[in-house]
């Protein structure tokens, strides 16, 4: 594949005067000059989504009167991009340094030394900017480890960009509204704002659906430019923004950083169409997806999503108070989101790939009514492997029983204040994973969990927004195969201990505003790895029995505002690695106890405001690796470091308080 080479004394002839209205990206020019004009940066990273205006910025970059002031002209654009010619835009690298034709060089590695040597023997100091870099293997031949040479790249990628002292990482914002709407007014009508004859509500809307993407909002605007207002107003009023024809151009220019995604990774992207939009999800349920029916390991599992993420096909955001770290860990406490046009980009991409392969089946039903097996989309959607339903209420006799006997994930999103399970789930033998999600703000209750109880192969329920969702007349105790239960701003948790807990391994239990208590039977658990009990505010005590999960590796006890102690039993869990206390604001004391922790790497701290002093026994936990706190605490952590945990890191973080996790 061909790149494209501009120097910056032929950036007049090579970029359009269109193309340099460089709207919402002053602040961001200003900013990444500074890392330019700094002595002691060689290397400054651009990273966004795909559409994002990364080459844009770059080209305004090129543009800019102090850049080619500062660098004295000896400005080079490169766009690098999928399988590029690595010993080709050397050579022409070294032909805009020299200024002259190239000798012939034998190979990538000859013409990269032969340049680093006349990059040094250059009175001036040179700007490369490599645009669209793809691969770090492709980077590495295009650096130049000398002075005088500084390194612009942009990327979707910022895990391919080097991380040491000398390098400056800028993440590229989207357009606010008021920039988008002046791009989208720049493409579709010529002019840079809302004109006197233009449907102000209309341009509006529509920029409101690209959601600042700089690409979105030239490719939209540019195929309603020269169009009437009728045919504006016809298109919104089906639900089109653009013609199929500007759509599919649009997916096209996005669709590169996934066509390069390695297959297994492909599919696990495509899985993001299964939720509802315009929704968060929470990373824990799409691991749950990934490593009960993709067969993932749990952390390759997290890796793949973390891939994504510095790929910019999704961003991740806390529901936890303070910045914790994106890790495996934490994952409960992660929710997914996504662009609205990168949204828009999956559901198209699983839709055409379901074209061919029977793997996912999205269901939308928005009104009451039957959902017969003839409202699918064909006979081998019955095959599907991944199974969504959206609905509105829904009755017994409203639901058809259709047989999914290879459906292995089910996700039941709806919007009503009462539901009920579909009687399909019957013939769900392979079943792995549940999610329940009640759509709506306000919880709501379900009706035949029971049912569940013959599912054999079930691995995994996930309930969000419900009451009474386990215990009384719906007991689901013959559970066969269970490992996992989240329960997620339900109510009626207190009849936990109706069923059985023996084979669970991983239990989350996360906003129950009405538990004040948990039942002894809670620990009994003797398989569990991992155990999370988060912002439970009526909270007080821990049953004593906390220490009989001998297998325990991780343990989260964190936003319980009304704990008052720990257990001393916690000394028991002999194999915790990691432990979360932090918003414990009560909490006034550490058990002597804590010190039997021999394994113990990580323990979070933070925002545990009544917790004054450590016991000695800290300093036996020869183990730990990372202790998260405030810093009145920090400095007792400290003097354990100096006596006897020399390579413990302690990360001092101040009270940070947030509502954010409301908005999902």
């Amino acid at each position: 594949m061909g790149s494209d080479f501009i120097h910056s004394s032929e950036m007049v002839d090579n970029v359009s005067e269109k193309t340099q209205f460089y709207v919402g990206l002053e602040r961001c020019i200003e900013d990444l000059k500074v890392y330019l004009f700094d002595s002691q940066v060689s290397v400054v990273g651009v990273h966004g989504m795909a559409g994002g205006g990364k080459t844009t910025l770059a080209l305004a970059l090129c543009n800019d009167i102090q850049v080619k002031d500062y660098f004295h002209n000896n400005v080079i654009f490169v766009r690098v991009s999928q399988s590029p010619d690595l010993k080709g835009i050397l050579e022409t690298v070294w032909e805009k340094i020299a200024g002259r034709k190239r000798p012939e060089f034998k190979d990538v590695e000859n013409v990269h030394m032969e340049l680093q040597q006349l990059i040094l023997s250059q009175s001036n100091s040179i700007l490369i900017i490599l645009d669209d870099v793809c691969s770090i293997n492709s980077l590495e031949k295009l650096l130049f480890e000398v002075s005088g040479c500084k390194t612009l790249i942009t990327t979707r990628d910022k895990s391919i960009i080097p991380t040491n002292s000398s390098t400056q990482l800028f993440q590229l914002p989207l357009l606010g509204p008021k920039d988008a709407l002046s791009l989208f007014c720049f493409w579709a009508t010529g002019q840079t704002s809302i004109s006197s004859d233009t449907d102000a509500n209309i341009m509006q809307e529509v920029q409101a659906k690209c959601d600042g993407l700089p690409l979105a909002l030239k490719v939209i605007g540019s195929s309603l430019h020269g169009e009437p207002h009728e045919v504006w107003k016809n298109k919104l009023s089906k639900g089109e923004y653009i013609s199929d024809y500007e759509k599919k151009g649009l997916f096209r220019s996005l669709q590169t950083n996934i066509d390069s995604l390695e297959d297994v990774t492909k599919e696990c992207f495509l899985d993001l169409a299964i939720f509802p939009q315009d929704r968060k999800i929470c990373a824990d349920a799409l691991l749950d997806i990934w490593v009960y029916v993709r067969k993932l390991e749990k952390h390759n599992a997290f890796a793949i999503l973390s891939e994504l993420a510095n790929k910019n096909l999704l961003k991740f955001t806390s529901k936890s108070r303070g910045s914790k770290p994106i890790s495996y860990e934490n994952a409960s406490e992660l929710y997914i989101s996504q662009h609205n046009v990168m949204r828009d980009l999956v559901s198209y991409l699983a839709h055409k790939d379901n074209t061919i392969h029977s793997k996912r089946l999205v269901i939308t039903r928005m009104e009451c009514g039957l959902l017969s097996e003839g409202e699918l989309i064909n006979d081998s959607a019955l095959d599907t492997q991944i199974l969504s339903v959206l609905t509105e209420p829904m009755e017994e006799n409203h639901w058809h029983a259709i047989d999914f006997p290879k459906t292995e994930a089910l996700l039941l999103a709806f919007t009503s204040r009462e539901y009920i399970l579909p009687l399909f789930l019957k013939s769900m033998k392979k079943l792995k994973f549940l999610m329940v999600f009640n759509c709506c703000t306000k919880k709501a209750t379900v009706k035949g969990l029971e049912v569940l109880s013959s599912l054999p192969q079930l691995k995994s329920i996930r309930l969000e927004r419900l009451i009474s969702p386990l215990g009384g007349k719906q007991s689901i105790e013959e559970l066969q195969s269970i490992e996992k239960i989240s329960l997620s701003l339900c109510e009626g948790f207190r009849t936990i201990s109706t069923f059985d807990t023996t084979k669970l391994q991983h239990f989350n239990l996360d906003h129950s505003s009405d538990l004040e208590e948990l039942p002894v039977e809670i620990c009994n658990m003797p398989s569990a790895l991992s155990w999370s009990i988060t912002n439970c505010h009526l909270l007080q005590n821990l049953p004593y029995d906390l220490g009989n999960m001998s297998h325990l590796r991780i343990l989260r006890l964190s936003a319980l505002p009304g704990l008052k102690e720990l257990p001393v039993s916690i000394g028991k869990l002999e194999e915790l690695e990691y432990l979360d206390i932090s918003v414990c604001e009560r909490l006034k004391q550490l058990p002597k106890e804590i010190g039997q922790l021999k394994k113990l790497r990580e323990f979070d701290m933070r925002e545990c405001s009544r917790l004054r002093r450590l016991p000695t026994t800290v300093c036996e936990l020869s183990c730990l690796k990372l202790v998260v706190c405030d810093e009145k605490i920090g400095k007792q952590w400290m003097r354990a470091k100096n006596i006897s945990i020399p390579e413990l890191r302690v990360e001092i973080v101040e009270a940070h308080f947030s509502l954010d996790w409301l908005d999902d």
